[in-house]
């Protein structure tokens, strides 16, 4: 098989890439060794997030940081075993999260997530998938006026990017979702972002419409890239060869593994997450996801879904879901939540980089290998930004977003 470029990876930032150069008259080959979306892109809060202008830093506040150390929180949770070998990849991104790196990095940032829903609604509408998008944004409730206070104050900061917010009472936000139990002190409506009840199914119109231009996808192991003269070689499941002038890396957290055979060792470390699903009782419903004491409650389709923040574990570890544990009898207890769904948790791992930036371009050990990865928390929400970006600079336009704070070389 002949192809211009192999993407590695049918996740929503690999789909989202492939769409983009095959639009752009490249003909591609997408490679994975499951169906488009069957990894860390099927398990996410559903959310196009065009208010993440803050990327998440490490704490720095020594309260904040003993809570987390005593590894009895919902949002972080951490194997002991594991923080020796993450040690050097957490004091980089401590150092990172410092106040003047930390604003240098977010003026950054907002390049790519200020373009997320413009981006997504064009690809959802080639797609056919614009139904999947619904603007009604997302709630933050809160049990205590501090907290509420605090996060108003951010949000006055995030209208300097251009992010829209309104702030609710209890009574306003019982009126927006008379089904959550708790009487919360009041509500911070982020109204810009996308909600998506199905972000699987999301990721799968988007490659569907790439095989729809004259892309192929084809199932196979990512670590057969190999070279093959000037360009890269790649063997299929079914054992056939795929040859292609340039490859792309869109692997998320196993982009590492691969690029360290080509002489790039990525910085990645990962944040592993999970979800499960609920059937609500009776008529019960979320008309928008709902984050309170720190998990997020989401409508999907499969039911309501509640997922947990970060655990850092070795990499193979097996699942060690506690955090839901923890936080299931709190979320009973603000909605009205009946069984679970799936017998067990779903798992996925964020793939991270210390300077919280996503690693997009060029490769600086090997001609026609191009890097699409790190997007850690949001590779949901910028996937088709990406997908534009890289495909623009591999086929010599003009990228509508500067580049250079995403350079592989900057490691």
């Amino acid at each position: 098989m002949q192809a211009d470029v192999v993407v590695l990876g049918a996740g929503m930032v690999g789909s989202s890439v492939a769409a983009h150069l095959q639009k752009r008259g490249r003909q591609v080959v997408l490679v994975d060794r499951r169906h488009p979306g069957e990894e860390t892109s099927y398990g996410n809060g559903g959310l196009v997030q065009r208010e993440a202008v803050f990327p998440h830093p490490f704490p720095r506040e020594i309260a904040e940081l003993w809570r987390i150390a005593k590894n009895r929180a919902i949002d972080v949770h951490y194997h002991l075993s594991a923080l020796p070998g993450l040690a050097p990849s957490l004091l980089a991104y401590w150092w990172n999260s410092a106040p003047e790196r930390y604003a240098a990095i977010t003026r950054q940032w907002v390049t790519l997530i200020a373009s997320c829903l413009d981006e997504h609604k064009k690809l959802a509408e080639e797609a056919g998938s614009s139904a999947l998008l619904r603007p009604v944004g997302f709630l933050r409730a809160f049990n205590d006026e501090a907290t509420m206070e605090a996060e108003f104050a951010k949000a006055e900061r995030a209208r300097e990017f251009g992010v829209n917010s309104t702030a609710l009472t209890g009574a306003q936000l019982a009126e927006m979702e008379p089904h959550l139990r708790a009487n919360f002190a009041g509500a911070l409506h982020w109204t810009d972002p996308y909600a998506v009840n199905d972000p699987h199914g999301l990721t799968v119109s988007y490659a569907r419409l790439f095989e729809r231009l004259g892309g192929v996808f084809a199932l196979g192991d990512a670590g057969t890239l190999d070279r093959a003269g000037a360009g890269w070689r790649v063997t299929a499941a079914d054992g056939s060869i795929i040859d292609a002038a340039e490859a792309v890396v869109a692997l998320g957290i196993w982009s590492g593994a691969l690029t360290k055979r080509f002489g790039y060792r990525a910085p990645l470390f990962g944040k592993r997450g999970y979800h499960l699903h609920f059937k609500p009782q009776g008529n019960a419903g979320l008309t928008r996801p709902v984050a309170s004491n720190r998990f997020l409650l989401t409508p999907m389709r499969l039911g309501i879904r509640l997922t947990t923040g970060v655990e850092f574990a070795r990499r193979g570890a097996g699942p060690t879901p506690v955090q839901l544990a923890r936080a299931e009898p709190i979320a009973r207890s603000i909605f009205p939540l009946g069984e679970a769904v799936e017998a067990k948790p779903w798992m996925g791992i964020r793939p991270a980089t210390p300077d919280m930036l996503p690693i997009i371009g060029p490769s600086p050990t090997e001609r026609h290998l191009w890097f699409a990865f790190g997007h850690a928390h949001q590779g949901f929400t910028l996937g088709p930004t990406t997908g534009r970006l890289l495909a623009e600079m591999m086929t010599g336009d003009a990228p509508f977003v500067d580049p250079a704070p995403f350079s592989a070389d900057r490691f």
